[in-house]
């Protein structure tokens, strides 16, 4: 289950940029070992002339069948980020921060998580400023709904 399907229907969005986004699994082709690799080879991120690629869209960009945006890394991952829209302020500091630019944002704003392509690294929960965080990491097979039910309530700051 990809709960990125389930974030798009439950935001009434679509924010896969496009068709192509993370259809491959990286590291199901055959590897070979560190010794084995060619020496100055080159691995292009875009398929034919790049030049102006800085100026197209995400979507409009013809990624190569090695790239991040086309090969997806979800299996590598064991604990998942969780988002709960409730308690977001839209800082932004997940999307700043996460290595792996898996935080999906629109007009600086939060929407949600691209699981496609998130590793569960817990950048995002770590640098994540409200009480109770917005993100939380939770067990890779936990349902959706049954993360958000549990999510923990605001606590008070201890007096001095």
């Amino acid at each position: 289950m990809k709960l990125s399907k389930e974030g798009e229907k439950m935001q009434g969005q679509d924010l896969c940029a496009a068709e192509n986004r993370g259809v491959r699994e990286l590291g199901a082709e055959k590897l070979v070992g560190w010794d084995e690799v060619q020496q100055g080879v080159v691995i292009n991120s875009f398929e034919g002339d790049a030049t102006d690629i800085v100026h197209k869209k995400a979507e409009e960009r013809v990624y190569s069948d090695f790239n991040s945006y086309t090969a997806t890394v979800a299996s590598w991952r064991v604990q998942k980020p969780v988002f709960n829209m409730d308690v977001c302020i839209d800082c932004q500091n997940c999307w700043v921060w996460c290595p792996d630019s898996s935080i999906i944002s629109r007009d600086k704003q939060m929407l949600g998580i691209d699981y496609d392509h998130c590793k569960g690294c817990g950048v995002c929960v770590e640098v994540c400023p409200t009480n109770p965080k917005s993100l939380l990491m939770f067990a890779e097979y936990t349902e959706l709904e049954t993360a958000l039910s549990g999510w923990p309530e605001k606590t008070k700051k201890e007096e001095k």
